[in-house]
């Protein structure tokens, strides 16, 4: 009797354990579907020309280069310092990395250019999506 016990107590733990090991492997080991994050949904006004759009509490700034406008992400790729746009360039106030109006790094310590987010234009409205 105490060797059927024995041997009920292993397969129950070994079922735990193969429930435990499917849980763990198709939560964490599957392709995970990513919904685009909406950052920004604003109505649509003119970019000024070479100028840019901050919303600062979205962190994002609609930057016009000639024809063509470009959302960035205001995060600083060096430390997550909120980046501050001027006519020439982009600013970190934290440790003084510069970043050009595309977001490419001018001046150290961060080492990537600031993100591009997707910008979708409709008839009224600008839409960033990360």
């Amino acid at each position: 009797m105490e060797e059927t016990d024995r041997k009920r107590r292993r397969l129950v733990a070994a079922l735990i354990a193969a429930a435990g090991a499917v849980f763990f492997l198709g939560r964490f080991f599957r392709p995970m579907s990513r919904t685009a994050e909406v950052r920004l949904d604003v109505p649509r006004e003119p970019v000024p020309a070479d100028g840019a759009l901050v919303y600062a509490r979205s962190r994002v700034a609609l930057v016009r280069d000639g024809d063509r406008i470009q959302a960035l992400d205001l995060s600083c790729t060096h430390l997550g310092c909120t980046v501050t746009v001027t006519p020439t360039e982009l600013v970190c106030p934290c440790h003084g990395s510069r970043f050009d109006l595309q977001g490419q790094v001018l001046e150290g310590p961060a080492q990537r250019p600031l993100k591009k987010l997707t910008l979708q234009e409709t008839e009224d409205r600008w839409v960033v999506t990360a």
